[in-house]
């Protein structure tokens, strides 16, 4: 895959069962409203009887998402128990799948690691969902951005090509990558286990220097911020130069230094397909983890989650395509990487 951060104040947890109220400086449309898009998004009528949530529906939910996320730090700390799930590709039926399999929202407590969009046939509906979600409860869904929320790759694998085709104008797009950029770089769970999309940076040794960055913009070409969303770990010692043209490949050593330094036990990514859903490295030190089944709908991997309760307390679930895809799929012409 090819293609500096808002330190934020302290927050106060709310109830985690509690329903979230809208930020005070936004339209008075109240939580009902969230409420009907969720309901719409997951009975998939909007899909089924071909219609899209509307464009006001739309402006409005990502102004509510990003009036919550701009508080949200750079590595937004998150407690346990969680449920931490990889790249999701916009394959939205497999999602409302992974959602009945692992628990509905607020029910269980949800860490998403990026690439939400492009790849699959319904980006806009599992961009909306994900993001309506965090707008009714808050502290129940951290989002962060993977290397696809970007402008510059969905333009190229699909989302772009998708809003386009379903509103007839770029706007909902630009909302959507207007509201990518205030998504967070890394979450840090119980505080010992990180979670963030790509990998490591040879610029970063901290989680300290990863809240200093900042964070509400484009992704840059190069630098940590790139780094974060497009690095691989890999059987090698120190550091390498990616395959992708961006980001790097780095080692056991690198990830042993910095979970010492950072005083954390281990890593949890995504960001590379994985046939059997996840994958352990460096003596269970680092997980990927891949949450599209049967990514692009012909590659025939199995999908999985991760639910921690404890760091010692660790569980995969595995899950399959749903059928609906199968029958959902409408034609569309893609940019073919498997990287």
């Amino acid at each position: 895959k090819r293609e500096q951060g808002h330190r934020a104040p302290a927050r106060q947890e709310r109830a985690p069962h509690a329903p979230d109220p809208p930020p005070e400086s936004t339209e008075r449309r109240t939580m009902t409203d969230v409420d009907s898009i969720i309901d719409k998004l997951k009975s998939c009528s909007v899909i089924k009887d071909n219609e899209v949530i509307p464009e006001r529906d739309v402006e409005w939910l990502c102004k509510q998402a990003r009036a919550i996320m701009v508080d949200e730090d750079n590595v937004q700390p998150v407690q346990l128990p969680v449920t931490v799930v990889g790249d999701i590709h916009g394959q939205f039926y497999d999602l409302i799948e992974l959602f009945n399999v692992c628990g509905q929202v607020p029910d269980t407590n949800y860490v998403f690691m990026g690439d939400f969009v492009d790849r699959g046939y319904y980006s806009v509906e599992t961009f909306l969902l994900l993001l309506a979600f965090k707008v009714r409860y808050r502290t129940r869904i951290t989002l962060i951005r993977g290397n696809h929320e970007s402008r510059q790759i969905t333009q190229v694998y699909g989302f772009y090509d998708e809003c386009l085709r379903k509103y007839g104008s770029t706007k909902v797009w630009r909302l959507c990558t207007e509201t990518f950029d205030y998504l967070s770089l890394a979450a840090v769970v119980g505080d010992q286990f990180l979670c963030v999309h790509g990998g490591l940076s040879p610029t970063l040794d901290t989680l300290e220097q990863i809240r200093e960055l900042q964070r509400v913009q484009e992704p840059p070409h190069e630098g940590p911020m790139c780094d974060l969303m497009w690095s691989d770990p890999d059987d090698i010692h120190g550091w390498g130069i990616s395959a992708r043209g961006a980001g790097y490949v780095f080692g056991g050593d690198i990830v042993q230094q910095f979970l010492h330094a950072n005083d954390l036990k281990k890593i949890a990514r995504s960001h590379q397909l994985v046939m059997e859903g996840h994958k352990w490295m460096f003596d269970e030190r680092l997980v990927t983890v891949w949450s599209a089944p049967n990514y692009c709908y012909r590659c025939g991997n199995v999908a999985a989650i991760l639910t921690v309760d404890s760091v010692h307390n660790k569980t995969f679930e595995i899950f399959r395509e749903v059928e609906q895809n199968q029958a959902a799929m409408p034609p569309r012409s893609v940019v073919p990487y498997f990287l």
